[in-house]
């Protein structure tokens, strides 16, 4: 496999126009990444990743993201078997954030909480704002505790 080179960034046209792959990494080092199904055009999760879960993701055609919880690159998949497989990686205008298009092994799910989407709850609005959450996803598609077993849940409190 070849290592992806992360060229300098010059000039705004040397960002914008050419085909140089030159991603600017917030000042935390991190950088969004919008993560779709790719034959149904769903969002599944918003991510973060830094230089090397970048250049993971590239080299092996799996996503790989940065938490910010455990504070360390991690394969998705590893545990749980739902391992993202690349299908096509888009880089914005201004080479800030990505966007993903993957298809999930296993059951398809993307969710650590065990929904196939981690938008799986939409936030009422306009007249509606106020109201509680509404769940836009049945029912899980596998068991957390089943598949996670004693792991730390990485949501924060």
């Amino acid at each position: 496999m070849t290592e992806p080179t992360f060229q300098p960034r010059t000039t705004v046209e040397q960002v914008e126009e050419s085909t140089d792959l030159a991603p600017k990494f917030g000042p935390n080092g991190l950088m969004p990444c919008i993560t779709s199904d790719a034959q149904s055009g769903e969002v599944l999760m918003l991510g973060w990743m830094n230089d090397e879960a970048f250049r993971l993701t590239i080299t092996t055609g799996e996503a790989h993201y940065f938490s910010r919880t455990r504070q360390t690159v991690w394969h998705k998949g590893a545990t749980s078997g739902l391992v993202q497989k690349l299908v096509e990686a888009r880089i914005d205008d201004d080479q800030d954030a990505l966007w993903i298009k993957v298809a999930v092994t296993g059951s398809g799910a993307s969710c650590h909480v065990g929904y196939r989407s981690c938008f799986y709850r939409s936030v009422p609005f306009g007249a509606a704002a106020g109201k509680p959450l509404e769940f836009r996803e049945p029912q899980k598609t596998f068991d957390p505790k089943l598949v996670y077993g004693d792991a730390p849940n990485p949501t924060l409190l």
